[in-house]
Parts: structure tokens; C-alpha cells; sequence
């Protein structure tokens, strides 16, 4: 009997929402709910951060391949079957080797110029995140005029092996470029 008596007494320990022993518990429920959503945002924030800095990463590799150098830009892409570019020629290139190709084409151009990202909004998941920005600047065209870039430009990245890869871009034609 006065096992259950005992039982009895903790129980109402428990359920009488005035008890100091209900108040810590919902206090602790409270710290470790606050503590896990702050994991879980300073995660996500890392991960914000790592994908804006791919983000720069691409648009330094593009700067480069406007000289004529596309080894960065092999660095910022996923290589795999599945990543695909629609770029200012109005070419749609699905595949890794059909990308670098087409990289590899316009870096042979040499239309020099810069482009840098501007008006950049981020949505950032597990795994993939997008990017939507537009690309402002300058380049070269065939003619040897420097021409004013502002194309809208969606880049997607996935994160492979703790990095964040491109595995697709689409942008506005350029009339200069289109074939």
C-alpha cells in the first residue's frame, strides 16, 4: 500500500502544473527546444554562407573563363551525368563533358569583361540550394566593342562530399552571342 501511495504522490508531482518539479521540467523542454532551433538555424546559416561563397566562387571562374581560363570553372562544377547549363548562347547543354565543352568554347572567345552578381536571393535545403541574381558587367563581343551584360541568371547547387557544386546555371541570350 504504501508503494502505492508513493506512485501516487510523484504522479501529482508530475500533472499539478504549479509544482517546482513541473516548472523546471517545462523549463528544461523549453531550454533544450531553444537549444536545438538554434543548432538547427546556426546550421543553416552555415550552410546560407557556404552557398553564397560558391556563388562568388562561380562568378570568379566566369571572370576567368572571360580570359580565356576555364580550370576554375571546372572546379566550381559538379561533374556529373546530371548537371546542365543554358547559358547567353542559347545553347542547352546536359552532362558534364557537354558543359565543360560549351565553357571551353566561350572561354576560346576571349571576350574579356567582368560580371558580378547583384539584387542575389538564396533558398538553401538539405541538399540542393538556388540561387536567383542578376549578372551585371561588361563584355567583349566578335566585333571587339565592349557591350553592358545584364542577364537574370538561376544557379543551382547541390552539396556533394560536404561542398556545395554547381549542377546547373540558366541565364538570359545574349543577341551577341546566340548562334
Amino acid at each position: 500500500m504504501r508503494k502505492l501511495i508513493s506512485i501516487q504522490r510523484l504522479d501529482s508531482l508530475f500533472l499539478c502544473p504549479s509544482s517546482e518539479v513541473f516548472r523546471r521540467i517545462a523549463l528544461l523542454a523549453i531550454a533544450v527546444a531553444f537549444a536545438l532551433t538554434t543548432v538547427s538555424a546556426r546550421a543553416e546559416g552555415n550552410d546560407t554562407a557556404a552557398v553564397l561563397a560558391a556563388n562568388a566562387r562561380f562568378y570568379s571562374a566566369l571572370d576567368k573563363m572571360f580570359a580565356g581560363d576555364v580550370s576554375s570553372m571546372e572546379q566550381v562544377w559538379s561533374h556529373a551525368d546530371d548537371v546542365t547549363y543554358m547559358g547567353p548562347t542559347g545553347n542547352f547543354q546536359h552532362g558534364w563533358s557537354a558543359v565543360l565543352k560549351d565553357w571551353e568554347g566561350q572561354a576560346a572567345q576571349k571576350l574579356g569583361g567582368k560580371v558580378e552578381p547583384t539584387g542575389i536571393q538564396v533558398m538553401v535545403g538539405r541538399d540542393l540550394a538556388v540561387v536567383n541574381d542578376y549578372e551585371q558587367g561588361e563584355n567583349t563581343n566578335a566585333q571587339g566593342k565592349v557591350m553592358p551584360v545584364k542577364l537574370r541568371a538561376t544557379n543551382i547547387f547541390r552539396k556533394e562530399d560536404g561542398q556545395w557544386k554547381m549542377v546547373g546555371h540558366h541565364t538570359d541570350q545574349l543577341s551577341y552571342l546566340t548562334h
